[in-house]
């Protein structure tokens, strides 16, 4: 049970952390912060308060002092010692009720330096952590940006993932593809395989077509030889026999000067 507890909690640390934006964190501490301040001050409102009904309370009491004071003065000016001494009394009693009180007004004034001395650091501390937070907010947001470029760019995020393993898909498809084509045209080479097409052929066929393309070259060679053979002797026979023609005109035409220059004699 122990271990399965753990485990819980630490799924669920984990979970946490993952939702967990620090921004917000922050921004809920600042509220807090807030909030604290806000009590400090209204209690400085409060004790001051509480000051000011102690002082108007004092001067009551001061103000019936010196009522009685005067009638006392009056009453034994008038010959009413009686009267007189119940004044005194009587004042006597206000002015213990107004020492009471201004040593209540004392505790009070010193309770409200306390506290406003206690607002004045707190809201230091407040102003400074705004600051701070700001500064962390700003950094966050920016180390947060620069990172989903990076995965963007490193194809580390889930979409540039998704994308790489369609790839890395297609291209395993492309190359099964191009094996099992040239393992087919291999059995259909070797005849393992029967081609219903009719367009495929055996190594011997294959290799008769070879050497009869090879044949065909071959002779083609030999009659465009033959014919530039057969080219040149035509050539020769025609020079040849422009020689004889010449030989034979220039025969006769000596022929016939010669019995033109040969006197004749007749019978």
């Amino acid at each position: 049970m122990k271990r399965m507890g753990m485990i819980f909690r630490a799924k669920a640390n984990k979970a946490l952390d993952r939702a967990e934006d620090p921004r917000e964190t922050l921004d809920y501490s600042y509220q807090k912060q807030l909030e604290l301040l806000q009590k400090v001050r209204r209690g400085v409102a409060d004790v001051a308060t509480s000051r000011k009904r102690l002082e108007l309370q004092m001067s009551q009491l001061q103000g019936q002092s010196s009522k009685l004071e005067e009638q006392g003065k009056k009453a034994l000016a008038l010959g009413r010692e009686d009267l007189a001494r119940e004044a005194l009394s009587r004042r006597a009693a206000l002015q213990q009720q107004v020492t009471d009180l201004e040593s209540q007004h004392q505790t009070l004034q010193g309770e409200e330096e306390k506290l406003t001395l206690a607002s004045q650091r707190l809201q230091a501390k407040v102003d400074a952590f705004r600051t701070k937070k700001e500064t962390i907010k700003a950094t966050y947001t920016a180390a947060q940006a620069q990172t989903r470029i990076g995965e963007a760019f490193s194809g580390i995020s889930e979409e540039m993932g998704d994308v790489g393993m369609a790839v890395q898909r297609a291209e395993d498809k492309t190359a099964e593809l191009q094996a099992r084509s040239g393992a087919i045209d291999e059995l259909l080479a070797s005849g393992a395989l029967d081609d219903v097409s009719g367009t495929s052929k055996d190594d011997i066929t294959a290799e008769l077509d070879r050497l009869s393309g090879g044949s065909d070259v071959e002779l083609e060679l030999q009659r465009m030889k033959a014919e530039l053979a057969g080219g040149s002797e035509s050539g020769g026979r025609q020079a040849i026999e422009g020689g004889t023609g010449a030989g034979t005109d220039e025969g006769q035409t000596q022929g016939r000067q010669q019995s033109q220059d040969t006197p004749r004699f007749e019978k």
